[in-house]
């Protein structure tokens, strides 16, 4: 067959002999400019001769097991919404921890951008595309012992199956379970063998079957196509003529892949269970809950770690839920598990065969590397837990998304089950109200002085913000309200709100006229999908508010845990005590909690 040739990127200008790991395959040249090693040493045992204890060494010489001992790593492939620098953070660790252990750490990723295509992370580096084929030519040169796609992301996932079936080892979770995973059907399958608790579903090949399954079990539902990153093509859908327009625009119905159509649950909780698996048993885990409720992207959702508001029910059974996976899938390796919480029942949305983007964070909390234990696991080597006592933990973390809407014109500021987020921020707390604040800020989100815009759709959410509304008004803030709101916030006893127009309306006090002139300091605008009219009208405040750099909070349990903490900052502040503390990521995990309260700066 047609094969490429493997050459060096000159980084001396051809002055002098460049020696560097930059490599790139191309068709139009006739010799390689690298020796291999697969041709001095084929058909070798995966890990020969590395000592099955962490702590032990070996006796045989690097260079030799280095030779006989080559894992190629797939990076994460370009940034783009769903994969960005977490997933390099995970490849990066996974690649040290490789070379740490004496192996010879092959890279195959296509983004300069990233810290593992920098000279010193690896010992040979393919610039190229995170394709079935030059994956395939490059394992065929190299002849790995080994090969891991479970730290970059969604985009090396998808080639599991491709690669598996041209004999290429996938280190880790074999490749049936991460097809499991990522077929809908088949997990959803496995969880009702398992007993586990999910929203009722059904699978779908054509249109008429996901109308027959909405009939029987009513709207919302949620529509989720296998194999996809990040949300894309998932939608939530209220009506048959959103389901019918969903279906013509999106071409989700494929028979190669069904569809699962399930039913959406509303007013659940979302839970995050990230963990490492080690033979089919669980190694080390985290939980995290989301401050949003179901129903918004987990790569666009507020985290907070260690969960704050989860009972102690659910905390087990969520572990409970996570193990019996592990077991069913002989899980060795990085997973993630997304559950939806309510009244204490745990339902599992789905679960995901590798590095999530939250094991960065989780990392950083826990000061404890989960990525540098699940590569040991794929490695085969034992590893021991790590002991994580979270009730004892001085500090809570605090992960907020940043947004691009600025740049995207007409694009609507609002939150959903597929991913927006182009970034995100983590800061630490001495309690979650200062670690949701500081994270807010620095994802740039400004404290207001003065006048809040409330428009709040659903009729139950505004009752829900109405203790919250009165503690703003408490705190000295000017309430402006759409009429609606108004009404509702003045039946408890908010007299102080001023009635303002809705874009279209064209009347003054108008919405458009406050933000344009810079008068309002905080919109807090909570869509209501079911009204069409609403939509529109969001539409227009929604993006004044990002075209004229006001403050937006489009959630309304985003928005009660913003009022909640600036009100706790106003009573420490006015009773004479700091609200921030500030220390390094160092002095949060190492030092005690009597050197971490509150301080000014």
């Amino acid at each position: 067959g047609i094969m490429p040739v493997v050459k060096q990127i000159d980084t001396l200008a051809a002055e002098f002999p460049a020696e560097t790991n930059y490599l790139y395959l191309t068709y139009s040249g006739t010799e390689h400019d690298v020796s291999f090693a697969s041709q001095l040493a084929t058909d070798v045992p995966l890990l020969p001769g590395l000592p099955r204890d962490l702590n032990a060494t070996s006796s045989e010489p690097k260079e030799d097991l280095a030779l006989r001992s080559r894992i190629a790593v797939l990076g994460c492939g370009a940034y783009r919404i769903g994969s960005s620098v977490e997933f390099d953070w995970c490849s990066v660790s996974c690649i040290k921890t490789l070379r740490s252990l004496g192996h010879q750490a092959i890279v195959i990723n296509c983004n300069p951008e990233t810290v593992s295509t920098d000279f010193d992370e690896s010992d040979r580096l393919y610039f190229e595309e995170l394709s079935h084929e030059t994956v395939l030519d490059i394992c065929e040169m190299e002849r790995p012992s080994g090969v891991v796609i479970s730290v970059g992301g969604q985009t090396p996932n998808n080639l599991a199956m491709g690669l598996h079936a041209k004999g290429i080892k996938i280190l880790g979770t074999s490749v049936e379970a991460i097809d499991t995973c990522e077929n809908r059907f088949k997990f959803s399958k496995l969880c009702d063998s398992l007993r586990i608790d999910q929203p009722e579903w059904s699978e779908f090949t054509t249109a008429e079957e996901a109308f027959h399954f909405c009939k029987r079990s009513g709207y919302p539902a949620l529509v989720r196509p296998s194999y996809v990153l990040s949300g894309a093509a998932m939608r939530v859908v209220n009506s048959d003529d959103e389901l019918e327009r969903f279906l013509k625009t999106a071409a989700v119905v494929s028979r190669d892949y069904p569809v699962v159509i399930s039913k959406y649950i509303v007013g659940a909780k979302e839970v995050e269970l990230d963990a490492v698996g080690q033979d089919g048993e669980l190694l080390n885990y985290a939980i995290a809950e989301h401050v949003e409720n179901a129903g918004v992207h987990s790569g666009d959702a507020t985290l907070l770690l260690p969960a704050q508001k989860l009972f102690v029910e659910t905390h087990r059974r969520v572990k409970m839920i996570g193990q019996k996976i592990c077991r069913a899938l002989k899980i060795s390796g990085p997973f993630n598990v997304q559950f939806m919480c309510k009244e204490n029942e745990v339902m599992v949305i789905e679960c995901n065969l590798r590095a999530s983007r939250s094991l960065p964070f989780i990392s950083k909390t826990f000061n404890v590397n989960f990525i540098e234990l699940a590569t040991r696991v794929m490695l085969g080597i034992s590893v021991r837990s790590v002991n994580i006592q979270v009730i004892d933990m001085d500090y809570i973390a605090c992960k907020a998304p940043m947004f691009s809407f600025a740049r995207l014109k007409n694009s609507d500021p609002r939150l959903g089950v597929e991913m927006q987020s182009t970034g995100e921020v983590a800061c630490f707390g001495v309690n979650q109200y200062e670690a949701f604040l500081k994270s807010m800020i620095a994802a740039g989100f400004k404290i207001p002085a003065k006048n809040i815009l409330l428009c709040i759709g659903p009729a139950q959410q505004k009752v829900e913000f109405m203790q919250y509304a009165r503690i703003l008004a408490d705190l000295g803030f000017q309430l402006y309200a759409t009429k609606n709101t108004a009404e509702v916030l003045r039946q408890g006893g908010i007299t102080t709100c001023v009635t303002v127009f809705k874009p279209l309306v064209k009347r003054e006090p108008n919405v458009l006229t406050l933000l344009e002139t810079g008068k309002l300091d905080l919109l807090i605008n909570v869509p209501d999908s079911m009204d069409s009219q609403a939509l529109t009208d969001g539409f227009e405040m929604r993006r004044a508010a990002v075209d004229s750099g006001t403050p937006l909070i489009v959630d309304i349990k985003t928005a009660i845990l913003t009022v909640v903490s600036l009100q706790r900052k106003h009573q420490r502040e006015k009773a004479g005590k700091p609200f921030w503390s500030f220390n390094s990521w160092q002095e949060y995990v190492e030092l005690p909690a009597d050197d971490l309260r509150q301080k000014p700066l």
